[in-house]
Order: structure tokens, then C-alpha cells, then sequence
């Protein structure tokens, strides 16, 4: 009997090349969209340091926040951690 290792796995749900995971748009998961209060955000940034999925976009120059629904799963970790509770859970 031969041991099970992970050479022996065969291939599943796997990213199969570096990088492919842009091409899977999965914003399309989601039952609830975060949406950004403007003018409740203080640009603390926690948001973007928790999203899981890389959602949040900053922009330094207007010091503003966007999500990108693209790939946004509304997980709803955003509004857990602003502090000022400026991102609230939207159902879609």
C-alpha cells in the first residue's frame, strides 16, 4: 500500500497559472453589497487592510474609497471593522 501524499492529490478547484485570478470576476456570489458612506469615511484604510478579496480601492488624492463589485463576494468584513461605521451591508 503506497503512502497519500499531496503529489498523489489529484487536480481540484485550483488557480491553474500565476496571476488568472483577475479573470474570475466572482462579485456574483454575494447576497449583500457594502456601500461607502462618504462622508462618514475617514480614510483609516481598515477596510482595505481586511478585505479578503482585494475589493476595496483606495484613491490618495481624493482620499476616497470605492469597492469594485467585480469581485466584492459581501462578506461584510469592511463594515465589521470601520470603525466608524461608514460601509453598511446592503441586500442586493
Amino acid at each position: 500500500m503506497s503512502k497519500t501524499g499531496w503529489r498523489n492529490l489529484p487536480i481540484a478547484g485550483i488557480i491553474p497559472k500565476a496571476g488568472s485570478s483577475l479573470e474570475y470576476k466572482t462579485g456574483t456570489w454575494r447576497a449583500f453589497k457594502p456601500v461607502v458612506d462618504e462622508s462618514k469615511c475617514t480614510f483609516c484604510l481598515l477596510c482595505w487592510i481586511y478585505c479578503p478579496d482585494g475589493a476595496v480601492k483606495r484613491f490618495n488624492s481624493n482620499k476616497k474609497i470605492s469597492i469594485d463589485y467585480d469581485y466584492c463576494k459581501g462578506c461584510g468584513i469592511c463594515a465589521s471593522e470601520c470603525p466608524v461605521k461608514a460601509i453598511s451591508m446592503v441586500e442586493e
